[in-house]
């Protein structure tokens, strides 16, 4: 146990390494997306709210800026790991080294994903912390805060074990990046990032509500913003989620593994 430990340890060490060695890149590589999309997001409701009297489904204009900032802060904490290097690994034919190291290919992964997760905390702290100076976002009530920071880190082993399946079907595509961005842009439409779910025809929101999509962004932003009423079935969705996940990931795995070949790598 304890040696297995030790080699978690020097992995998410190696990633930490990894990851800072150009430290600009990685800030832009996380910043710069989820900032872009954050003010383009802000400048779309500033239009539709002329003014500050407007209520739009239960929202006005400074609520509604709270619930972009704290949509912000939870792309920060879930959403910003991706599957590229795991397909790079497998399309490059990198995978042959771990047939043979005591560290196999999931465990890998997984502790280089940790290692990224404690970054993104420090990242998104920060951004929390300005957004609260400047007083875009209000809390509360800190346990709030809490249980919504827990609730957006379990989301983000969801979003790893997406991006992980992702990865894996480098056995069949040359490149994953399309299906990637496609499934970005569908989650951050179905979830709530872009759109609150109130807005939603009432059909779709039926619809929803039996898929995990509200529990990947519009959940952890009731968190947030005090309203602990979807908590538990959130909670129940992604746990439920991940489980078929690792199931689906594991038969994949052991797939693309009989078809893969890397001669001559």
């Amino acid at each position: 146990m304890i040696a297995n430990l030790a080699k978690w340890w020097q992995t998410m060490k190696i990633g930490w390494t990894t990851l800072m060695a150009y430290r600009l890149n990685f800030v832009l590589l996380v910043l710069g997306p989820a900032l872009v999309f954050y003010f383009v997001k802000i400048s779309l409701w500033q239009a539709l709210y002329v003014d500050d009297s407007i209520v739009l489904q239960g929202f006005n204009l400074k609520e509604m800026l709270h619930y972009q900032s704290w949509s912000l802060v939870i792309v920060l904490l879930a959403q910003s790991s991706n599957g590229v290097n795991l397909s790079e690994d497998i399309r490059l034919g990198r995978i042959s080294k771990y047939m043979v190291y005591p560290f196999n290919f999931w465990e890998f992964h997984t502790a280089s994903f940790l290692s990224f997760q404690t970054l993104q905390i420090v990242i998104a702290g920060i951004c929390l912390s300005l957004l609260f100076v400047l007083d875009i976002v209000v809390v509360d009530n800190y346990s709030h805060l809490i249980i919504g920071i827990a609730y957006s880190l379990f989301v983000g082993f969801f979003w790893f074990s997406v991006q992980y399946f992702t990865g894996l079907m480098a056995f069949w595509l040359d490149e994953t990046w399309t299906m990637r961005a496609v499934f970005q842009i569908i989650v951050n439409f179905l979830s709530g990032a872009v759109i609150p779910l109130p807005f939603f025809p009432t059909w779709a929101q039926d619809i929803l509500v039996y898929t995990p999509f509200p529990s990947l962004t519009y959940t952890p932003i009731r968190i947030f913003m005090g309203d602990l009423s979807g908590l538990y079935q959130g909670v129940a969705t992604l746990a439920i989620s991940i489980i078929c996940m690792a199931v689906i990931n594991t038969l994949v795995w052991k797939k693309g593994v009989r078809l893969f070949s890397a001669a001559g790598m």
